[in-house]
């Protein structure tokens, strides 16, 4: 009798023990997280896409100098007015804004000079902006190709290069970029956004390792999709392994869970983090180690859906 009063009692001491284990193990981490971004000078491009702004929100709670970047200053500064309405006054600071299009390469000279006016340095520097596009090769003009390649490599390189100068000084900063999964996996019928995210992938491969005796650290975020808010209308898609690969539902991934892996990341420095479901990285591993089959399978996937489309 009294081996089960003892059981009895000890199961709910043990669950209570854990949660207060795991309940403090939380508060640490989110203690550590806002030691790690306060007075930060941290650079978000696309602020006021979903993403920027779940990133926005996050990090200028935890008391980043934030500099928001964006195509559109209204919206920017919609942004920056909500986050001061949204915040303490006394514990944040407010965001400082840059109008930034990647796509117009003239005026990076110009970018570059207007971010390290803000405070004269920057210790993280985020990419989040991305140009997509989704044709058959043959309809694609090499007007279109050059406008992808400006947004997603071009414009990004060309600001890493502008800011870098003055990390090296430093010895310090933190540069993320936030990257397609297509930067690892070539889907058909996106030629040029998969060989523009292909190469800023690989640029910040080889930056990693020049740079990090100078105390920078790089890292790279693969994702699938990140979701939208539910439009409330559905569009028929092909079964085929392509349609796998690429849905964006059930499988994406939240602005809320992305900014929250960009805010471990600050604190772990992890070089590379894919976020993604399982079926997506088989396929990184398949198009490793098993380079004929994952063509064959990917090939096949296109006659298929050509056959849907054709029925329909």
């Amino acid at each position: 009798m009294d081996s089960v009063k003892t059981t009895v009692w000890l199961v709910p001491a043990v669950v209570v023990v854990t949660a207060g284990v795991f309940y403090l193990y939380g508060l640490i981490l989110r203690l550590l997280n806002k030691t790690t971004l306060r007075n930060k000078v941290v650079l978000i491009t696309d602020s006021a896409s979903a993403l920027g702004k779940e990133c926005a929100k996050v990090f200028h709670k935890g008391g980043a100098r934030l500099i928001l970047c964006g195509k559109n200053w209204e919206k920017l500064e919609a942004l920056a007015e909500q986050l001061a309405n949204e915040s303490d006054p006394t514990l944040t600071f407010p965001p400082k804004l840059v109008e930034l299009d990647f796509s117009d390469m003239k005026l990076m000279p110009e970018v570059v000079s207007d971010v390290l006016d803000c405070y004269g340095c920057l210790d993280v520097l985020i990419f989040n902006s991305s140009m997509k596009v989704k044709a058959p090769v043959q309809t694609l003009s090499l007007e279109m190709d050059k406008l992808v390649m400006d947004a997603n490599y071009f414009g990004p390189i060309t600001l890493v290069k502008g800011v870098l100068p003055s990390m090296i000084t430093r010895r310090s900063g933190h540069i993320i970029l936030v990257n397609s999964i297509q930067g690892k996996l070539a889907v058909p019928f996106r030629t040029t956004y998969a060989a523009s995210k292909h190469a800023v992938q690989a640029f910040f491969d080889c930056l990693r390792a020049e740079v990090q005796e100078y105390g920078i650290s790089v890292s790279t975020l693969s994702h699938t999709f990140i979701k939208a808010a539910p439009s409330g209308k559905q569009t028929p898609t092909a079964k085929s392994v392509l349609s796998v690969l690429t849905r964006q539902k059930p499988h994406g991934i939240s602005p809320e869970e992305m900014a929250g892996e960009l805010l471990k990341t600050l604190s772990s420095k992890k070089n590379e983090i894919i976020m993604a479901h399982s079926i997506s990285k088989a396929a990184i591993y398949a198009r490793s180690f098993f380079p004929n089959f994952f063509f064959a399978v990917i090939a096949a996937g296109v006659r298929s859906a050509a056959a849907v489309e054709h029925v329909q």
